[in-house]
């Protein structure tokens, strides 16, 4: 049995999905408003949070930041809110997934099982890893798994962790090139269901960060297809 806290403002929702859940043999704590839902969340250990952007009080966005300052809890975001930069704004901020009302109940418990399948425990690394240099390089980029650091040409670059992880995906998997898809599913560590230019967003930002500023071309793109980074100019 999962314990699993709803944060909905609209109260025919929140009863709604309560009951599904229920009914697959999860426990159930709802709140209506952001900050009573954030008291919730970090007083209680859940297995998850379903939480609605649209909240009073405090921002689901908000609830989200300051949820992550404490707790690795996954988080699937409910929205009507469809926007690109709502969800790259909702997985910035540390969502596991994202899905956007009106939705179909078995879509969601889909999304919530693969959630929670996901949150596993993560050994800590051998002594043998632990002394093991996990730093990528590609031409001018160096990029260090274990310290969470890239640099270009000696300088270091401010990267959000989707950035980052994304900018790993491809360059771990450097000359192959990556549909949106499979990156979206590689770097948001879930199955994705909905769009994928939020991949497009990413590189965007990463683009500007790393190409624009160092006067490279470093992430490829192939129409039609997805992108690539190459060993070689």
């Amino acid at each position: 049995m999962s314990k699993i806290l709803i944060v909905e403002d609209e109260e025919k929702i929140a009863r709604f999905v309560e009951l599904e859940l229920k009914h697959e043999g999860n426990q159930v704590t709802k709140a209506f408003d952001g900050r009573t839902g954030l008291d919730k969340a970090m007083e209680e250990d859940f297995d998850l949070v379903l939480l609605d952007i649209m909240l009073p009080e405090l921002s689901g966005i908000e609830v989200l930041r300051r949820l992550r300052q404490k707790k690795d809890t996954p988080v699937i975001m409910l929205t009507a809110r469809d926007a690109v930069m709502d969800k790259v704004a909702g997985l910035d901020a540390g969502a596991d997934d994202y899905i956007t009302k009106p939705f179909a109940i078995e879509e969601l418990l889909a999304r919530i099982r693969v959630a929670l399948k996901k949150r596993v425990v993560t050994a800590a690394p051998s002594a043998e890893e632990a002394g093991t240099s996990k730093a990528i390089v590609i031409r001018e980029v160096s990029l260090n798994e274990e310290s969470h650091e890239v640099l270009c040409k000696g300088e270091r670059l401010e990267l959000t962790n989707r950035e980052f992880e994304l900018l790993r995906v491809l360059m771990v998997n450097k000359n192959i090139v990556m549909s949106r898809d499979k990156l979206m599913n590689l770097v948001c560590g879930y199955d994705y269901m909905g769009e994928t230019n939020v991949i497009d967003v990413y590189v965007r930002y990463i683009r500007t960060k790393l190409d624009d500023k160092f006067g490279i071309k470093f992430i490829t793109t192939v129409r039609g297809v997805g992108y690539v980074i190459r060993d070689e100019k």
